[in-house]
């Protein structure tokens, strides 16, 4: 069964994102991945059936493995443990949600890039650098970088795009040491987390980490090196020169680019066979990352 959105009466509802629903408990935050699946910033009207629980497990698994680096906003997860007054709501909660404490967000994505693909492989082939760093002449399509680089982005709403900028521009946004920091956190968390994929046969291309500011403190929140806010590889398939076969969205985008579609709302319906295809290639990512494929 798809959740595709949440209605929780008498629940006060903050936010409804692209994927996740936000309501306010108490003083804490409680945030419900749904099924819906967003491409080019657009929500689609197709739901994959059970990803907001894949979503959630392996947001749970990094928060878990990196919270001695860096800490992270998660409270509980274990819905049994809830307030009292999300229990009329315990089946629709059940492992796709969060108890978190509120942060202040930063108004920055915090991308890191090991391989050169997708839209910093379109600036690349224009420019030579990804963000305004410089890269080596002649790479190829999906090449791993020399190190890992931070290529932030702005934040946009539902329905309008993400921008690349540089971290000069992010410094002018934030505290220059915050812009810093926030910086180093993101490639230190990106280099533990290829590591451990690789050993499991996932090359972690790219991922987006969104971090918060609570009590004076930057901290990991909302979700963490999903399918959704990541690009993750077959390392068994892995071929420089050429798009590679993936685990996350990637399979959508490709459909979507195949229609000429405008990429703008509202977004197509998904043949069943490729909502299908997606919600194998996340479970597939759900297995190799934490050893199984329940949800």
């Amino acid at each position: 069964m798809s959740l595709f959105k949440t209605d929780f009466p008498g629940l006060h509802l903050l936010h409804r994102g692209k994927v996740r629903d936000i309501y306010k408990v108490g003083g804490y935050l409680l945030i419900v991945a749904t099924d819906r699946l967003s491409a080019f910033d657009v929500v689609l009207p197709t739901p994959i059936q059970g990803k907001g629980r894949i979503l959630t497990q392996m947001s749970l698994l990094w928060f878990e493995k990196l919270k001695d680096m860096v800490p992270n906003h998660l409270v509980q997860a274990d819905v049994n443990r809830f307030p009292e007054e999300l229990k009329p709501f315990s089946k629709s909660l059940e492992g796709r949600s969060m108890l978190v404490k509120e942060a202040k967000p930063l108004p920055v994505e915090c991308i890191v890039r090991g391989y050169i693909a997708g839209s910093g492989w379109k600036d690349y082939l224009r420019t030579g650098s990804v963000c305004g760093i410089k890269l080596p002449e002649g790479m190829l399509e999906s090449q791993q970088l020399p190190r890992p680089i931070f290529t932030p982005s702005t934040k946009a709403d539902a329905g309008s795009h993400d921008e690349n900028i540089s971290l000069e521009q992010v410094r002018k946004l934030l505290d220059k040491a915050v812009a810093e920091k926030a910086r180093d956190i993101s490639i230190r968390l990106y280099k533990i987390a290829a590591d451990y994929a690789r050993e499991r046969g996932v090359i972690i291309a790219d991922t987006k980490f969104e971090l918060g500011v609570s009590d004076g403190e930057l901290i990991l929140i909302d979700e963490v090196l999903t399918p959704d806010s990541s690009r993750f590889w077959p390392a068994e398939d892995y071929n420089p020169g050429r798009s590679q076969p993936s685990f996350d969205k990637q399979f959508v985008r490709d459909y979507l680019e195949s229609i000429s579609w405008d990429k703008k709302p509202p977004g197509p319906e998904l043949p069943a066979d490729i909502a299908e295809k997606t919600r194998k290639r996340y479970l597939e990512a759900l297995r190799r990352l934490t050893g199984s494929a329940t949800v």
